[in-house]
């Protein structure tokens, strides 16, 4: 279970445009991940913009880091994010079972 310090580190992490156009675009590029030029290319940002606001993405452990060869592949921390979910809905509707009532894509959220 993620406590108070690590979601706030998640949170503070996604609380900046570029970040979450970052993590949005590696999430949805999947386990297959995307390299710091590539996110710099689909985003129209500098590489070097990119690989500083990576590095947060990736204390906060919304992103993981692997090699592939000379290429540094950042890929979407899904348990992280599972986590930060979990955490921030783990008090919702105060413990009693919540359904997600119909609405519309954004504004989607649970109803009590």
């Amino acid at each position: 279970m993620m406590d108070e310090k690590l979601a706030v580190r998640a949170l503070a992490a996604l609380a900046q445009d570029l970040r979450l156009r970052i993590y949005r675009a590696v999430v949805g590029a999947g386990p297959v991940g995307m390299t710091p030029g590539s996110i710099a290319s689909d985003l129209g940002v500098p590489p070097s913009t990119v690989s500083l606001q990576v590095k947060e993405l990736l204390h906060a452990g919304l992103l993981t880091p692997e090699r592939d060869g000379r290429h540094r592949v950042g890929r979407p921390g899904i348990e992280t994010l599972n986590d930060l979910l979990a955490y921030l809905s783990a008090h919702c509707c105060q413990a009693v079972t919540c359904e997600a009532a119909p609405v519309a894509p954004a504004a989607a959220g649970p109803t009590c």
